[in-house]
């Protein structure tokens, strides 16, 4: 039996080369044995395999995609599985077509679990400072279930480009002095820093802005398991947050709601100034920036478009452009005032297609959409307007989870997902600059709308 020895669990470099030098011998993939590291006799006795330099061949992107993911699966079979699709691909070029072929079925659950790690990483590695010899230094403790720690270097760099940090992993760690990654061997939690001083900061500023009216906790630890619980400052409080909460909501009802403090504004601030760095989807490879909501944090009235524009894009600010002007036009006309109302976007990055000098829309995806759905969820629960407006079909989607058609929704109230309280759907503004017929009449009808949300809104004071 043939062994394949590869550099590091994820070398994808190495799979990939050994996996077209397999194909064009016509080894299959139950004749081979795969191993990390020396390369050496494998458990069964077989030669070590030197891949020769073999023809590749085209494969679908999506394919090279798949398996960069699956790569860092922790299931050693993931390379034998890879291997057999990529020979089943050279066959039948349509096989990523086929849903309920299971080999395909296990290797999309396998990167959707190697993604699920790589966010949890992400969300729940907390830095801890430490005296390093040219000053600050950053250290974290995480276990990842998979092994990701290489393939997640690229975003901490990207986030945390000006600090001195460490990665400590059961496997791999990891070490970026403002200039040069480098990498040594897996550490023990014992190597970690305990807390510091920054942590009671933190927990201070966790606990002012727990919300007990929002509490779900079987939704908390579905997106936060008690295994990352340890490692999380924060965490500590929970119990005890959790316990009082219905205490705290009773009080929470009885102190006015337009009473907006100071931990509002300063959550909505850290909420964005994290969003400004999101690399949720790839559109942030495409804007300028970021473009954020805006508005008082006590509106009565969350309008949501779908995404910034060109000018948006430049400007970081949302409806500035034609469709902008076109909205605070009907605004006015339907008696509502712009600056007392919170205006956003289903989805912060503009999308767009470069036309000579000119970047044109491009409608955003529905896996786009879910992406920016966390964003705009924050700033739900931070405003908790009374009533939110969707402004087109993108929106809508956004807010109610699925696609709908405006016609069908338009010019009633309708409930949101949980306790997100009221939701009205509209055109979006931009529709009244592309419609060519009765566009007086097209414009009457949504600023009656307006009117109508207006009025509305004041009726839920």
């Amino acid at each position: 039996m043939p062994v394949v020895a590869l550099a590091h669990e994820e070398d994808f470099d190495g799979w990939r080369r050994a996996a077209r030098a397999l194909i064009a011998c016509g080894i299959a993939p139950d004749e081979v044995e795969w191993q990390i590291g020396d390369r050496s006799a494998g458990l069964f006795g077989g030669e070590v395999f030197d891949p020769p330099e073999s023809p590749s061949f085209p494969v679908p992107r999506a394919f090279v995609t798949l398996a960069e993911t699956v790569i860092c699966h922790s299931d050693p079979v993931r390379f034998s599985l890879l291997h057999g699709l990529l020979a089943r691909l050279r066959a039948q070029p349509q096989v990523l077509e086929d849903k309920a072929d299971p080999r395909l079925q296990r290797l999309e659950q396998m990167a959707k679990a190697v993604r699920r790690d790589l966010h949890k990483m992400r969300a729940f590695l907390r830095f801890r400072e430490v005296d390093g010899p040219d000053g600050p230094h950053y250290a974290a403790w995480f276990e990842p279930e998979h092994h990701i720690v290489r393939a997640n270097a690229g975003f901490f760099v990207r986030r945390f480009a000006s600090m001195s940090w460490s990665i400590l992993t059961p496997e791999v760690s990891i070490h970026w002095d403002g200039n040069r990654l480098r990498e040594s061997p897996g550490a023990t939690r014992a190597d970690a820093p305990a807390g510091d001083p920054v942590e009671a900061v933190w927990k201070s500023y966790y606990a002012s802005i727990f919300n007990p009216a929002r509490l779900k906790i079987g939704a908390m630890l579905k997106e936060m398991p008690k295994k990352y619980w340890k490692n999380m400052p924060e965490t500590a409080l929970l119990g005890e947050l959790i316990a009082g909460a219905q205490a705290r909501e009773t009080s929470m009802v009885e102190t006015s709601r337009g009473q907006i403090g100071g931990n509002a504004r300063i959550a909505w601030e850290a909420v964005r100034a994290e969003a400004m760095g999101c690399t949720r989807c790839e559109l942030y490879r495409c804007g300028t920036q970021t473009v954020f909501g805006e508005g008082p944090l006590d509106a009565r009235i969350m309008f949501v478009g779908e995404q910034p524009g060109d000018q948006e894009d430049l400007a970081g600010k949302p409806f500035v452009g034609p469709a902008g002007q076109l909205f605070d036009r009907a605004l006015k006309d339907a008696g509502v005032d712009r600056g007392a109302t919170y205006v956003t976007n289903a989805v912060k990055h503009f999308k767009f297609e470069q036309r000579g000098k000119r970047r044109i829309h491009s409608k955003p995806d529905a896996g786009e959409i879910s992406a920016c759905r966390w964003w705009l969820e924050q700033e739900q629960m931070l405003i908790r307007p009374p009533l939110t407006v969707a402004l087109g079909a993108t929106a809508a989607r956004s807010l109610f989870g699925r696609a709908v058609t405006i016609s069908s929704l338009r010019g009633s109230a309708q409930s949101l997902p949980g306790d997100g309280g009221e939701a009205w759907v509209t055109v979006h503004p931009s529709f009244l600059l592309r419609v060519r017929d009765n566009r007086e009449a097209e414009y009457a009808r949504f600023v009656e709308d307006l009117h109508r949300i207006g009025k509305r809104a004041k009726a839920l004071a």
